[in-house]
């Protein structure tokens, strides 16, 4: 609460938007929902770290408290309602495919369901998580979902385009 409340201070500014993040097995997003609810009152964005280490339920937990991305969100595929709901009301995964196979949520890149969800018309972004941890970049990120998962050039100018359409800033700052 105390990082909602600064966050809520600095609202109107650069800060826009406000998530959680961590192990969402010892941490769910159920204990979060009046957190969410302050930081919303506040016009801040929600977004919610959720279905990588724990299933497709703990997505719905972080849909249930408000949130508007889902950071991971791969165990979603183990759901096909869940799946359907994120590609029916544009809600976007930020998936990060070598973290995924790091921590061991999945255990390699031929078991990874990135390619699944976007198939089923779930908005993705793709991203580093810590790149310093992870050992990746962002071109390392969309050079695996090329080489690994047979993105087409233009299906990625659309997945790097998700990344400006689902952003939380104010287009004047998104133009920049």
């Amino acid at each position: 609460m105390q990082v909602a409340g600064i966050a809520a201070a600095m609202a109107g500014g650069d800060v826009v938007g406000f998530g959680i993040g961590g192990d969402e097995a010892r941490g769910p997003a159920e204990w979060f929902g009046g957190i969410f609810d302050y930081a919303r009152g506040h016009g801040l964005r929600l977004t919610a770290h959720a279905g990588e280490s724990a299933g497709p339920e703990s997505v719905w937990q972080a849909l249930e408290i408000g949130a508007e991305r889902i950071g991971h969100g791969i165990r979603a595929i183990e759901d096909p309602v869940l799946v359907r709901h994120l590609a029916d009301h544009g809600i976007p995964l930020e998936i990060s495919i070598s973290s995924n196979v790091r921590t061991g949520v999945v255990p390699d890149l031929a078991a990874h369901p990135v390619r699944k969800l976007y198939d089923a018309g779930v908005p993705i972004t793709l991203n580093t998580d810590d790149p310093g941890i992870f050992q990746t970049s962002l071109c390392a990120e969309y050079a695996i979902a090329a080489r690994h998962f047979g993105f087409g050039e233009s299906q990625l100018r659309e997945i790097a385009a998700n990344g400006f359409r689902y952003a939380f800033g104010p287009c004047a700052t998104m133009a920049r």
